[in-house]
């Protein structure tokens, strides 16, 4: 066995588990490991192999390496090689530890008592499977970080004595996504966008603040429904908008999530409020057959509770030891892939952006930063994010159709939803709350500048009550700063040829200058 896999470890292709390689080359770490032991695992957004040529490039999601970085042909070569250089892939790890077993583990510990790859993937062994290996407490070795922080974001950690490690794992057993320390992400937290935004906000009149702080929450609410594409009565957008405005003040938990759930839904007669009892999933079904056709396969229900449990200790542990936008990014994206409701699931993961957002105090009291907005006009990129994961989830899912057009899912995938790669989720978020700060605050305030000074200048022509002032300035909006023949024959008949004339010299002057 021990030498079936090591020659396994060392062939050299072209073409890997459906994957098409950018040359000859050697998979090596999680790409070997899943590959040896056939874990059924989402594949890790990046895999490495070793080629013959000494030179390192990245290409269509393979990162090709020298001879030099080549790792001993061994499950503990592979795995060193894996936490050194790729960061931790808890959702490999925890099926790759059920796989072996605990003895190559502490075979491996017991060589090597003091290395710093053999601690950390003990405590690690301990920490997914909740199993104690067979070993005394370690008693030498300088303390490691279990989460390299120079790869991936992590907490601020706890030390483990038994293992001489600390745990700065952002996250529980029950909840834990990683996202990877990218360039993008860096350059982001660089701006401090907070900061930025008070900035921003600290240039406009505080009459005009409020009004703009309204208008984009009404705005944020209108978005997140037309990206479910749904068109509710103004009534329901401004409750929805309320909840949104008081993001933040109750912490997330099972208690706070059916609270949400209710007021999204409103009138549920046909909707089975509360955790699903039934499997799920996002897609369609044959016209013919109502076969589905899934896009993404939601977690299972006796898997929603703890995956619940996990998603409220984070909010109101781990999350705050993250950068605000990582931390709505892991807890919105997870929720969202869980699914755990009938319906609601989209509105409710893209209010607990706002909810990690103003508890951690990011934006600026009483503005919510309308991120629902830059979703919906980049609804494409958005949807690629979501399919970012649900991609490579799919295809480790076991599941049949059920006689209701419905799937049952077979297989164990808990896992799945607890530990993912957000970091794509992150980077996106950032993007969205960088354009809000950058281009939504301060169009929304300068529009209501010129707003203000297009009322007050017809004032000076002509008297009018407010609804009727508003009525005009959608008339020349609508019309490129013209009145139609309607309008100057209907609705604004009373208004003379030169006061026209007058009107939309001004609106022309303000807005299309």
């Amino acid at each position: 066995m021990e030498r079936a896999l090591n020659k396994r470890f060392s062939e050299a292709v072209t073409f890997f588990r459906g994957l098409w390689l950018p040359e000859r080359a050697t998979p090596v770490g999680y790409a070997a490991l899943i590959d040896a032991y056939d874990l059924q695992v989402p594949w890790p957004r990046k895999l490495r192999a070793v080629s013959e040529r000494h030179r390192v490039y990245s290409e269509h999601g393979w990162e090709i390496l020298t001879p030099r970085h080549r790792p001993p042909a061994t499950f503990e070569g592979h795995l060193a090689f894996a936490l050194k250089h790729e960061g931790l892939d808890l959702a490999v790890l925890k099926r790759l530890f059920q796989a072996v077993g605990p003895q190559p583990i502490a075979e491996w510990i017991r060589a090597k008592p003091t290395g710093s790859y053999t601690r950390r993937a003990w405590f690690l062994y301990e920490w997914l499977l909740g199993e104690r290996l067979p070993l005394n407490d370690a008693k030498r070795g300088n303390y490691v970080l279990v989460v390299n922080p120079a790869i991936q974001w992590a907490g601020e950690g706890v030390a483990s004595k038994r293992h001489r490690v600390r745990n700065n794992l952002p996250g529980t057993p029950s909840f834990c996504p990683l996202v990877f320390r990218t360039e993008a992400l860096k350059a982001m937290v660089d701006l401090d966008l907070s900061a930025r935004a008070r900035e921003v906000l600290g240039e406009v009149p505080k009459d005009i603040l409020s009004r703009t702080a309204s208008f984009l929450l009404l705005k944020d609410s209108r978005s997140s429904y037309a990206i479910e594409g749904e068109r509710p009565p103004q009534d329901r957008i401004q409750r929805w908008a309320r909840v949104i405005g008081e993001a933040g003040r109750h912490p997330v938990d099972a208690e706070e999530l059916l609270r949400l759930q209710a007021i999204v839904i409103g009138d549920a007669r046909f909707v089975t409020l509360g955790l699903r009892k039934e499997d799920g999933f996002v897609g369609g079904r044959e016209h013919s057959s109502l076969r589905p056709l899934p896009e993404h396969i939601s977690a299972r229900p006796e898997d929603l509770p703890d995956l619940v449990s996990g998603m409220t200790a984070f909010d109101q542990e781990a999350a705050g030891q993250l950068d605000p936008v990582i931390a709505a990014a892991v807890l919105a994206f997870d929720f969202v892939y869980a699914h755990p409701f009938e319906d609601g699931n989209g509105r409710i993961h893209r209010y607990l952006i706002h909810h990690v957002l103003a508890e951690r105090g990011f934006n600026p009291p009483g503005l919510v930063f309308p991120v629902s907005a830059v979703m919906l006009e980049e609804i494409d990129r958005y949807r690629q994010v979501l399919e970012d994961y649900s991609r490579r989830l799919l295809p480790v899912i076991e599941w049949r159709p059920t006689a209701g057009g419905n799937v049952e899912v077979l297989s164990a995938s808990a896992d799945f939803y607890r530990f993912f790669d957000a970091t794509p989720h992150a980077e996106f978020l950032y993007h969205c709350v960088y354009r809000t700060i950058e281009r939504d605050l301060p169009e929304e305030a300068q529009f209501l500048r010129r707003y203000d000074a297009f009322c007050q200048r017809i004032e000076q022509i002509v008297d009018m009550p407010d609804a009727t002032l508003d009525l005009l300035f959608r008339f020349l909006q609508q019309n490129a700063g013209q009145l139609s023949k309607r309008a100057r024959t209907k609705e604004f008949a009373q208004l003379t040829d030169p006061e026209v004339a007058a009107v939309e010299k001004i609106y022309l002057d303000l807005f299309e200058a």
